[in-house]
């Protein structure tokens, strides 16, 4: 790989990441910002407000953090499941995850508000979701792959449903507007108790898809062959199926639904770095990462009300993806 996409890979999140918490309608200095960090570790004389410093350490913090590790999650989940199934078009949502997740939601917010219960309900009703998905492909550990993508459309278009009986049923004064907004996707409730139980799950998803990486060619393979390389192929699906459901179930819980950064940051990432996934995938982190924060600073800078994450990563990554679907025909980007 070469430099300047390494530099890519490891500087840029991190650059992007300090300069964002200084980003927003209460802006801090960068001088003021570095000093406030730097005061987290070794004691120095204040000269900032201690307004600047709980919105740089306890507002703007975790939430960052935490679009790092979703977008960068979401892209790899992306990433690994495209390879996997051997199609351009797939996002971590194909096996109705997302779904799921988004019903557990709706009715935890129907029955007990916007609350932690909330997001228990909607990372049981994620992995539920993926269990039902199992039980209709068969639950066969030889099961075609493409009867998981059916399954993956049942199970969505089901759960789909009952988030809109949900909402028809909801109070249309407070639950209602609440179900609607927590679908489209934010970050701007996010706390470090977010950050605490969700970020693990999340890192821990990546890690499996990350230590996998390499294999994923082997995928591309006739099975025969890729048994005879000494690769278990079934085990590996599973394994790749179970590290992208993680993260997908834990970014909605933790986060909303948030679309788009499955799909369209792969191709990116093969645009740079070509086919090999043992490099699409370590590129799509940083590139997810880098993506979801700039678009959680236009949500949060651009309005005087936050705007959901998803009509801003529908409205610049529908183009986007209209573009390189003309350039490659529907092939790899």
């Amino acid at each position: 790989m070469q430099t300047w996409k390494k530099i890519i890979l490891w500087i840029l999140p991190l650059g992007i990441a300090i300069i964002s918490l200084g980003v927003g309608r209460f802006e801090v200095g960068i001088e003021q910002l570095l000093k406030i960090l730097a005061s987290q570790i070794i004691p120095i004389e204040p000269t900032w407000t201690e307004m600047e410093e709980t919105v740089v350490i306890n507002i703007r913090l975790p939430r960052i953090l935490l679009a790092l590790l979703i977008g960068g999650g979401l892209a790899i989940a992306g990433a690994s499941f495209q390879g996997m199934f051997g199609n351009p078009l797939v996002s971590p949502d194909i096996l109705g995850v997302s779904a799921g997740a988004g019903f557990g939601a709706s009715l935890g917010i129907l029955l007990f508000g916007q609350n932690f219960a909330t997001q228990i309900m909607a990372l049981l009703f994620g992995l539920g979701a993926i269990g039902f998905t199992f039980f209709i492909a068969g639950a066969r550990k030889n099961a075609p792959i493409f009867m998981f993508v059916l399954a993956g459309v049942i199970t969505s278009a089901l759960f789909n449903a009952l988030i809109s009986l949900t909402k028809f049923v909801a109070d249309p004064e407070e639950k209602l507007p609440a179900i609607t907004y927590w679908l489209m996707g934010s970050l701007g409730t996010v706390t470090y108790k977010d950050l605490y139980i969700g970020g693990p799950l999340i890192l821990i998803g990546m890690l499996i898809l990350y230590f996998l990486r390499w294999r994923l060619n082997i995928l591309t393979l006739p099975e025969d062959e890729a048994k005879s390389m000494g690769i278990s192929v079934v085990p590996l699906k599973w394994m790749i199926i179970f590290g992208a459901t993680l993260i997908t179930a834990v970014s909605v819980a933790v986060a909303g639904i948030v679309g788009w950064v499955g799909l369209i940051i792969p191709h990116v990432a093969r645009m740079l770095v070509g086919n090999n996934n043992q490099h699409v995938l370590p590129m799509s982190i940083a590139i997810g990462s880098v993506y979801l924060l700039l678009i959680d600073n236009l949500a949060r800078s651009i309005t005087a009300t936050e705007i959901p994450l998803s009509i801003l990563t529908a409205i610049i990554g529908a183009p986007f993806f209209a573009y390189l679907l003309r350039k490659s025909g529907g092939g790899w980007a």
